[in-house]
């Protein structure tokens, strides 16, 4: 009688199969607590929650661009003393917020990550995002609408500015943001398109998340030309807070 005979080949390799399966489940769910975790209780202070398997020893990360990251314990700092209050004290109830201007305190809707403050690079260690105007090889298809020109008009349908020039994403090309020169003499302001709804035929763009006179309060760029991953993170979190906090009535119930 052979060795074969009184082994079962396909119960071995299907268990060793299972024994695998679990492993790499466990691995990956440790690998995905690198970031965002202990979790941090809202409502009571000093609870923390790091679940099964907990978090895992740090590792070193080469940046494609130079330089390390360490993680856990290495990532972008946590925001500090964020401007909002919980509206109870049990847990889960909805926070509000408690600055001067809740569409730039960064909460709710309006929340932004704290990424770093240095522009998003391309494999080709370029910046990711550029005006139209700095790109040579980058041009409006003829079949296409150009933006340069078009009205940008508010949520209350006054005329907040003209589209003053489009920054396009070099990796993927596309339009990303508008440029917009605005009718009381401001500096340029940056208008992401996912929040406009653009007319072709009347050569118009129209924005619902706020309104014309909002415009002015949209975070600046620190250069003309290039964009910040911070910056994109708190321009895209002005119009994301817009929605809910632009007009006192839409923070209210709906019925």
């Amino acid at each position: 009688m052979g060795l074969s005979s009184s082994i079962d080949v396909t119960e071995i390799i299907f268990t060793l199969f299972w024994v695998f399966f679990i492993f790499l489940v466990f691995y990956l769910h440790r690998e995905n607590k690198r970031e965002g975790y202990p979790l941090e209780s809202d409502h009571v202070n000093g609870v923390t929650v790091e679940g099964f398997p907990g978090v895992p020893s740090p590792k070193t990360y080469l940046k494609p661009h130079g330089g390390e990251m360490q993680l856990p314990g290495g990532g972008p700092a946590e925001r500090e003393d964020l401007p909002l209050r919980a509206t109870a004290g049990h847990p889960g109830a909805p926070f509000e917020p408690t600055g001067e201007n809740p569409m730039l305190d960064g909460v709710g809707p309006g929340a932004w990550a704290n990424r770093p403050d240095e522009p998003e690079m391309t494999m080709h260690n370029e910046p990711r995002f550029k005006p139209l105007r700095t790109l040579e090889k980058f041009h409006v298809d003829k079949n296409d609408p150009d933006p340069r020109g078009m009205e940008v008009f508010g949520a209350g349908g006054e005329l907040a500015g003209t589209v003053a020039d489009i920054w396009v994403d070099r990796v993927e090309p596309l339009i990303v943001f508008f440029e917009v020169d605005l009718n009381d003499g401001g500096s340029n302001v940056m208008l992401p398109i996912n929040f406009s709804r653009v007319n072709r035929w009347k050569r118009t763009i129209t924005v619902r998340a706020i309104y014309a006179h909002q415009f002015k309060d949209i975070p600046k760029l620190a250069s003309p030309d290039l964009i910040t991953m911070l910056e994109e993170e708190k321009i895209t979190a002005y119009f994301g807070a817009g929605t809910l906090y632009a007009d006192d009535q839409r923070a209210e119930p709906l019925i």
